[in-house]
């Protein structure tokens, strides 16, 4: 027998708003709230392509839902995030996913990183993971939610997990890369898994 708790449950769905596989398991991860129904672009014939042209990571995750919110006219999350290297000046930043030219490739982005910090010592290369989440639906609520990972840029690529600038990237207090870490200890302790993690409990307070 359904108890009026079953009855009254409210199911939302949810289109996560990134077409990169790993970002989409993390998402789905941690926000695994039991009344939410992610939706991602396999789920639709048409994908809209975004012009991420904003100055922050919290404005191009707004305009990368918004935009599906209006495809689609169902909710959307999104999440842009970075890597912010010290001695570069803060980049890649924004610009982290097309450092090297081209959107998704990985291994040139990381490529170019070493090559310009090919100089640097080992404590020299601070730096840090920010990510911003936005979740956004059709009568335009808007809900923010932020994280930061400090830690350093190591000094060759290790490790098989994760994707991005992940192999690279070395957590404070740990000596492994994030591509090393196993994905439960990375979720707790990286940038997306704390911004998630306060959207987590956010959502449970929309819903």
């Amino acid at each position: 027998m359904l108890t009026s708790y079953h009855l009254n449950i409210k199911m939302i769905e949810i289109i996560i708003a990134s077409k990169n596989e790993g970002k989409i398991k993390e998402i789905k991860n941690i926000l695994n709230l039991p009344n939410i129904n992610f939706l991602t672009y396999k789920d639709f014939e048409k994908w809209p392509e975004v012009d991420e042209n904003g100055n922050s990571f919290e404005e191009n995750a707004l305009i990368k839902a918004k935009a599906l919110v209006e495809a689609f006219n169902k909710a959307a999350l999104a999440d842009d995030s970075g890597l912010e290297v010290d001695v570069l000046g803060g980049l890649p930043g924004i610009k982290s996913a097309r450092y090297a030219g081209e959107e998704g490739l990985a291994e040139k982005n990381n490529a170019k990183l070493l090559k310009e910090l090919s100089s640097y010592s080992f404590d020299e290369r601070t730096a840090r993971f920010k990510c911003c989440i936005v979740f956004t639906d059709s009568k335009n609520r808007v809900i923010v939610s932020e994280g930061v990972c400090e830690g350093h840029i190591a000094l060759e690529m290790a490790g098989s997990g994760g994707f991005g600038y992940d192999p690279l990237f070395i957590p404070l207090g740990h000596n492994k890369t994030f591509a090393e870490i196993p994905l439960l200890k990375k979720n707790a302790i990286s940038h997306r898994g704390i911004a998630l993690l306060k959207m987590k409990n956010l959502l449970k307070d929309y819903i």
